[in-house]
């Protein structure tokens, strides 16, 4: 039986008009997303402050998981790219406040300049009801 796909696709956060890609696309369960900045939306740049930064990407990212009707704990991978990997602690110390259960896997790249002077750019996969699939396996 062939699987069926969603495009989830709004204009993102920052209003950089319309980019050639969707923000995700749902197939079956499994929602895939691209990769999200931080940019502010007024000067569609990244923020002085690096934490703020995290703060608008990690936002913007559960708007997104939101609009598929998902959410924080329906992740299973995450992959930040980050032009400055000094910056680890601080993304952290902002990333661990989007999660109230378990993380998801991660992964945490150092990268070379990113689009628009962004430090951080982060995508996903996550599952549809992953949360009660496994309730109802345990129980």
């Amino acid at each position: 039986m062939p699987s069926t796909s969603k495009r989830i696709s709004f204009p993102p956060p920052s209003a950089l008009g319309p980019l050639p890609f969707s923000n995700g696309v749902l197939v079956g369960d499994t929602f895939y997303m691209s990769g999200h900045l931080g940019l502010d939306p007024a000067t569609k740049k990244p923020p002085a402050d690096a934490e703020q930064e995290a703060r608008l990407v990690l936002d913007g990212f559960r708007e997104t998981l939101s609009r598929a009707k998902l959410g924080m704990e329906d992740l299973v991978f995450v992959q930040v790219f980050c032009s400055d990997v000094t910056l680890f602690d601080k993304f952290n110390a902002v990333y661990r406040t989007y999660f109230s259960g378990e993380f998801p896997a991660r992964a945490f790249l150092g990268s070379g300049p990113l689009l628009f002077g962004a430090r951080f750019e982060v995508q996903g996969i996550a599952v549809k009801q992953l949360k009660r699939r496994s309730k109802k396996r345990r129980g």
